[in-house]
């Protein structure tokens, strides 16, 4: 899902937390009826290890007949990451999947070499008033991976490892983080923790991963006694042994890194990849719009439309950020 990447971060200097390399307080806007709060890229950091795109959505709710509709797009160079709270999505690739995603579960699609995907609200759920509130992501794959084949993956809660140590519970999503996996197939050292925590509570973030970040979806949580209230992500520095503190009433936050990519990357739309050029061609095939003989296809089941490439959004050129 990508549907308004000209939303960038502001990114203050940290201040006196030692501990903080990079403070992002992402923009927020609204889409359609829901908020967007878009972390990274941001211009001062545009990836936490793998992690090169990272969105907030909602929390929102929609009466009757009310819902999102992303309607078939394209991806190359990336797997995209959907984890929802509350709500749900109808996914549909055209690699043929179709699959509901309910909160606690993850859908991994890598795009490879290219891919199109939609995500929608089902018609049962827009019979009634509903919410939705959830976190998507974009992890770049490694150079020798890029042109791998396109795959998809779904887990369900039960299958993602859980940590529970006092007032802190900790689902594991990616990689692989106190000496626990989790079941999706990665293609880079990642790991990705949805961590809900009580007021007070501590939680320490692993200390095997160079590049590590918190984001906080709500509540707030201590750093070296500062408060960092929801909607703010803090990378830190590697090496330092890092533990958070949540505020009176509570935090949920997402915990993520890995290892940083050796190879410089680029974005433009829904692509990413080590390789300008790459990315002109993959716009050029997708401009085409040739379902049948070209590299993109259309979903089955959801053919009837798609996201054109805008002439404004055609002027632009990828960034590195």
């Amino acid at each position: 899902m990508s549907w308004n990447p000209t939303i960038e971060p502001i990114c203050p200097k940290a201040g006196q937390v030692d501990d903080i390399d990079t403070l992002i307080i992402p923009r927020a806007r609204d889409i359609g009826g829901f908020e967007v709060r878009r972390a990274l890229p941001s211009p001062a950091r545009q990836m936490v290890g793998p992690f090169i795109f990272f969105d907030q959505m909602g929390p929102a709710e929609f009466i009757t007949d009310g819902g999102i509709d992303v309607r078939p797009h394209p991806h190359i160079g990336l797997g995209t990451v959907t984890y929802l709270y509350q709500g749900e999505f109808e996914h549909r690739d055209s690699l043929g999947t179709h699959q509901m995603i309910y909160p606690g579960e993850v859908n991994w699609m890598v795009a490879g070499r290219g891919v199109t995907h939609s995500e929608r609200t089902s018609d049962a759920t827009r019979a009634g008033r509903h919410k939705l509130f959830g976190i998507q992501t974009w992890i770049a794959l490694p150079e020798d991976r890029e042109e791998m084949a396109p795959d998809f993956e779904h887990h369900k809660e039960a299958a993602l490892p859980q940590f529970q140590d006092g007032g802190a519970i900790a689902r594991l999503i990616l990689g692989d983080a106190y000496g626990k996996s989790s079941p999706v197939t990665m293609q880079s050292e990642t790991f990705y923790l949805d961590v809900i925590l009580q007021p007070g509570a501590a939680f320490p973030l692993p200390d095997n991963h160079e590049d590590r970040g918190i984001y906080v979806s709500e509540g707030s949580i201590e750093v070296s006694g500062d408060t960092f209230e929801a909607g703010r992500m803090m990378v830190f520095r590697p090496g330092d042994r890092i533990s958070v503190k949540a505020g009176p009433q509570g935090a949920r936050l997402m915990a993520l890194g890995g290892a940083t990519l050796n190879e410089q990357r680029y974005i433009w739309w829904n692509f990413v990849s080590s390789s300008k050029d790459r990315i002109e061609q993959a716009k050029e095939d997708w401009k085409a719009a040739d379902w049948s003989n070209g590299p993109f296809r259309l979903p089955p089941g959801d053919e009837e439309e798609f996201i054109p490439i805008s002439p404004e959004l055609d002027r632009t050129r990828p960034r590195d950020w």
